[in-house]
Parts: structure tokens; C-alpha cells; sequence
């Protein structure tokens, strides 16, 4: 039987662990196609660790497609396509920035997924010609290494009226996925700084503060956002918050929590990085200020980005900083070429500063709204023995289910429907995650398919 070596005293999860053991095991084809992997029961009583650490492993497997099960007869190795990679591994990637498996379902509630039916194509196909009719030569010449001045205007005046956010376009940075950006955070602040981290959360940050070489503190969250005491216990310099609907739990983390990470990161030079991600589709109540609308000494950093409310592939984020930063910005790391094309900046800030992104924004909530209300209403025979959480804003929420099954056989059942479903237990980095719960996006498909979808989950599950 496979004997992984495990190492406890390491920082990565021993799932993590067993999972890239697996995984490279499956890419150098030592274990080939539709070879059987061990049973849950009897690998744990092998390796000497519980079932619920090797369900993990193969969940992560099976949602990056190299593992399928059969039920009732085990887990078998995929066939993988193309040349065999001997690099070492790379980190495992969360499910919501998962590639499509070789044979992938045909509906994937993933939360990567955005509305491509309803995207301005028109709107935004206009205003290419415009830019392709313009100033060619300033079009191909070199871009400022901050971006476009006339997108970095138009962000802050976005962020003026609708995340109560004063700041100068001298501020902004433009690059291209915020992975780039915390990247060039990393550089900006000084080397010995440790970061905490939202656990559960967004894996991708850990991973990329660890190819960083830089600690990276798991913090649990309680119900009102990051925990405090467990900040301050772990010693970080820097902690990288999502205050105005973490992902994936949707905690909206409330005023008096807001000053208190604030006067956290008043004591001695700390940082706050505020990943405003998915603020925009909130569906009840008024819009939530921007933690960074109340910073008076300059300690948060703001990012967003464009990939959820118009398109991933746009690939266009950014980020604001303290003065003090920004001039440290211009003398340490100019040299960095901006890394997002001129057409598509430009093209973006007519989007933005002719209030069309505005009006796509007004038109976005109200149809996932309505998904939303649809997905939820397909539940509606089971409401006993389903919980649904994060409903204030998306598009995505949280699914507990309550019919005996743990979180890997409730993916599997709806494997069996071609409905491919994200367990929660994923975005955690060091403790359990609550059972049998799922995380779903619902964004990617009409409101009738949402309702068909949770239908046929209710069949398989009740």
C-alpha cells in the first residue's frame, strides 16, 4: 500500500501533504490510469491519520480532475492528457481558482464563474473602435509604469461615491490579478514583516506570501470578522482582510470590529491589506464603506479588482496607497513595467468614467438577485434539513446540509447529476471546517437552470 511520508511539525496541513504526494504520484504515472486508490478507512489505519484528513486529500483531487470515483467501488486515477510534468509540485490551487478537470461536469457552481450572457459586448466593442481610431501613437508607445492616468481618475472617483474612499489618482496602482499586486506588496514592505492571513479564506493568499518566503499566520474568524486576540497573539506585522463580504463565509465584519483593526495596526508599523473583492453585489441594505474609508493614519492598503464584476480575463486590478507608500512605491520598484495593455486600460476608463460600468453594475445585482431567489426557492421542499448562509450579498453562498451524508458524499452525489460542488473544508488552512457544508457560486447560469440545479441536488441528497 502507498506510503506517504508525513511530516506533522510542518506548516502545511498533513492533507496538503498527502494531497501533493498523490498528486505527483498521479503525473509521473506511478500510479497509472484507473489504478484504484485505497479505501478512506483503510489508508487512515495505514498512514496513522484519520479518514477525515484523507477525504480531504482525495476531494482535492477529484475537484482538479485527477481522481473520479465509482460508488460503492473506491476512488481510480484519471487519465491525463499531454506530456508527463517531472517539476517538483506546485501548491494546490483553491477551488474557486480551479482549471476545468479533463471531463468536467456539465454545471460547475464554481465562484470563479461570472455572467457571460449579460456582459455590455456592444457598449464595450464602441468603445475599442474609439480607442483604435484615436491617438495610435500614444496607443502603442510605453505606459505609465502606475498605468493609465485617465483609468486611475476614474477609480477614484468610483471609490469616492460608492466606497466613501478619498484619494489621489497618484495613489493608484494598476497590474494585472491582484496576485501580481500583493506580490509587489511584499517587496514594498520591509522583509522580516509576517502576514496574517483569513482562515478560512482565500488559500491563494497563503501561497502566494509563501513563494514570497514570507510567514504567513492562519487567523481564525469568529462571527464578526478576524479575530482579534488571535491577531495580536500571532505577532504578524500585516494582516490581509476581507471586511466587506468575506469569501467564502460572507461575514460583513461590522463597525466596532472595523476601529478595532484599526487600532491594531496603529500600534507600531503594521498594515492592513484590504481585498475589497465581491464588495460590489451586496442585495439588501445600504452599501458598506471600505475599511479604508476610516483609516486617519494611513496604515490600509486597498485592492480590488475588475474580475468579478466584468470579466477574470480582463485581468485588470488595483491597488491604493498610503502617500508615504506610494513615494516608496516610485523609488523602490519603478523599474516594474505596468503589466496590463494600453487598449484595454483605456478602453476601461471609458467604460468607467462614461458611467457604463455604473449602470452594469445596478443591472449585475438585480439579476443575481433574482438567481439567487431562484437557486434558494429550488430548496424549498427541504428547508429542514438544509442552511443556507451569505445570502446578503454574492454571488455565491453557503450550503449545510443535514441528511447524514459528510462533505465528500455529498459532492459525489451530485457528481452523479453532472453538478460539480465545492466542499468548504478547502478554504480552511488549519482547523475543521463546520460538516457537511458546500460552497456555491450561482452566478455562471439563468435563473431556471439554478432551480433545476438545486432540484436535482435535492434528489440525490433527501
Amino acid at each position: 500500500m502507498l506510503t506517504p511520508t508525513l511530516d506533522p511539525t510542518r506548516k502545511t496541513p498533513i492533507y496538503e501533504q498527502l494531497y501533493r504526494y498523490l498528486r505527483e504520484e498521479i503525473k509521473t504515472h506511478r500510479l497509472p490510469e484507473n489504478h484504484r486508490l485505497p479505501s478512506k478507512r483503510k489508508f487512515a489505519s495505514h498512514i496513522k491519520v484519520s479518514q477525515g484528513t484523507i477525504e480531504a486529500a482525495y476531494s482535492q483531487l477529484m475537484a482538479e480532475g485527477y481522481i473520479y470515483s465509482r460508488e460503492k467501488r473506491g476512488y481510480y486515477v484519471c487519465h491525463l492528457e499531454g506530456n508527463v510534468s517531472l517539476q517538483q509540485p506546485r501548491p494546490a490551487a483553491s477551488p474557486a481558482a480551479l482549471p476545468p478537470s479533463p471531463n468536467p461536469c456539465r454545471f460547475i457552481l464554481s465562484t470563479a464563474r461570472v455572467d457571460t450572457e449579460n456582459f455590455p459586448f456592444a457598449t464595450w466593442a464602441k468603445l475599442m473602435r474609439e480607442i483604435l481610431n484615436g491617438d495610435r501613437d500614444s496607443l502603442l508607445g510605453p505606459v505609465d509604469p502606475q498605468g493609465d492616468a485617465d483609468l486611475r481618475a476614474g477609480i477614484v472617483r468610483y471609490l469616492h461615491d460608492f466606497r466613501g474612499i478619498d484619494a489621489e489618482p497618484g495613489q493608484v496602482v494598476l497590474g494585472a490579478g491582484s496576485e501580481f499586486l500583493l506580490g509587489l506588496i511584499t517587496q514594498l514592505l520591509p522583509r522580516q514583516y509576517s502576514y496574517a492571513y483569513e482562515d478560512p479564506g482565500y488559500r491563494k493568499t497563503e501561497r502566494i506570501l509563501a513563494a514570497n518566503g514570507l510567514p504567513a499566520l492562519a487567523v481564525p474568524l469568529d462571527r464578526y470578522g478576524m479575530d482579534i486576540s488571535a491577531l495580536e497573539a500571532c505577532g504578524a506585522n500585516v494582516a490581509h482582510v476581507t471586511p466587506s463580504h468575506h469569501f467564502p463565509l460572507g461575514i460583513i465584519t461590522p463597525i466596532g470590529r472595523r476601529q478595532e483593526l484599526l487600532a491594531w495596526a496603529s500600534h507600531g508599523e503594521r498594515y492592513i491589506i484590504e481585498d475589497d473583492y465581491d464588495s460590489e453585489f451586496r442585495f439588501s441594505g445600504r452599501p458598506i464603506p471600505a475599511l479604508k474609508s476610516l483609516d486617519n493614519n494611513e496604515r490600509v492598503i486597498y485592492m480590488n479588482t475588475f474580475a468579478k464584476t466584468l470579466a477574470p480575463s480582463l485581468r485588470i486590478s488595483y491597488m491604493v496607497l498610503p502617500p508615504h507608500l506610494i513615494q516608496k512605491y516610485r523609488k523602490d520598484l519603478f523599474f516594474y513595467s505596468c503589466t496590463i495593455p494600453s487598449f484595454e486600460q483605456r478602453t476601461l476608463a471609458l467604460f468607467l468614467n462614461r458611467g457604463h460600468f455604473e449602470r452594469h453594475l445596478s443591472r449585475m445585482r438585480k439579476i443575481y438577485r433574482t438567481r439567487r431567489d431562484a437557486f434558494v426557492d429550488g430548496f424549498h421542499e427541504h428547508w429542514e434539513q438544509i442552511t443556507l448562509t451569505g445570502l446578503e450579498a454574492g454571488p455565491h453562498l453557503l450550503l449545510t446540509v443535514r441528511n447524514g451524508m459528510r462533505e465528500q458524499e455529498l459532492v459525489t452525489a451530485a457528481s452523479q447529476k453532472n453538478i460539480q460542488i465545492f466542499p468548504l473544508s478547502a478554504y480552511y488552512a488549519s482547523r475543521s471546517a463546520p460538516p457537511a457544508t458546500i460552497v456555491a457560486g450561482y452566478s455562471g447560469y439563468s435563473a431556471e437552470v439554478l432551480r433545476d440545479i438545486a432540484q436535482s441536488l435535492c434528489a440525490v441528497w433527501f
